[in-house]
């Protein structure tokens, strides 16, 4: 019930209005958003690498409805991989896009997208990919509505025939993550193994926590037996105890795989495994657009985030 509360409040816009000049808030967000401009961004990852963590980028926004705001989040990626750059932070960096930010929902009926949008999402995702190629850092495209699936790993496919290194997000709470996993593993392909924070119909989604964290554990067993780059995206200290097993049981090195977590959740997690030696990556979301991003956060693990929910709506 919390879960689809907060699914459904992270589409409220007048909530979002409200939080954004509520005295107070800012001091809650920012423990898990690194600021709303490219500096915080630059900062963040600097700190970040300085702990011998690595970083993927967030720039927050989605499903926008205008071609100029699509561009607009095109030239923001490129001022920040150019600012990343300057710092001496690009090589080894990643980038997390989502196509819904470049266009591709324009037009959406709730189906599939049309096919221009698509087209423009692409366009604009290959931009993108040639800035980040041009540094030495990569993307790593996001997966959102569960109706946009098939479209974004069509897209996906086009931007890996140019850039190999291009990564996709799977969601484990989707009753065809298993089979998506399956086809990903055998193309070299970074995969992003993920819960799933998007609402969706129990036709195409599990909807019992457990039935996500099976599905999870088969992802990751596919996911780590194949010839892929697994990134496996979990706070849950069982998943990263079955991940490790699953790394001894088929032969894999610390350089295989990585583990990836989000800014302000479990550093003391974070720092542990890479003490121990593994890679682990850590998601920094920035941006004006930290509302929706983070309601969907809490709807992933509403239990473990709901004292920082109180916090939000207490604030000041």
């Amino acid at each position: 019930m919390l879960r689809r509360m907060l699914q459904e409040l992270s589409r409220c816009t007048w909530m979002a209005r409200t939080l954004r000049t509520a005295p107070g808030v800012r001091g809650v967000i920012g423990r898990y958003v690194a600021g709303e401009h490219v500096e915080d961004a630059v900062g963040a990852a600097r700190r970040l690498r300085a702990a011998g963590l690595l970083i993927t980028l967030d720039y927050l926004g989605e499903d926008v409805r205008q071609p100029s705001e699509a561009l607009r989040t095109v030239a923001c990626y490129q001022d920040l991989l150019v600012r990343l750059d300057e710092a001496g932070l690009a090589r080894g960096a990643d980038v997390s896009v989502k196509l819904s930010a470049l266009g591709q929902r324009i037009g959406w009926d709730g189906v599939r997208p049309e096919r221009d949008a698509e087209l423009m999402a692409l366009e604009h995702a290959t931009r993108i990919c040639e800035a980040a190629n041009s540094v030495g850092a990569t993307v790593t495209v996001d997966m959102e509505e569960h109706g946009t699936v098939d479209s974004t790993l069509s897209v996906v496919a086009e931007l890996r025939a140019g850039f190999p290194a291009t990564g996709v997000a799977v969601q484990a709470r989707l009753r065809r993550a298993e089979e998506q996993c399956r086809d990903l593993a055998v193309g070299k392909v970074r995969v992003r193994l993920v819960k799933g924070a998007y609402g969706a119909p129990t036709s195409v989604a599990y909807a019992r926590g457990r039935e996500a964290d099976t599905s999870y554990v088969r992802c990751m067993r596919v996911l780590m037996a194949g010839d892929g780059y697994p990134m496996l995206a979990t706070h849950d200290p069982r998943m990263i105890e079955i991940a490790s097993a699953l790394a001894v049981l088929n032969e894999r090195d610390e350089n295989s795989f990585e583990y990836q977590m989000l800014y302000g959740v479990r550093p003391g997690e974070q720092s542990r495994l890479v003490d121990l030696g593994a890679r682990v990556r850590v998601y920094v979301p920035y941006g004006e657009d930290w509302y929706g991003y983070l309601l969907r956060r809490l709807a992933e693990r509403p239990a473990n985030l709901r004292p920082h929910l109180r916090s939000l709506v207490t604030a000041g």
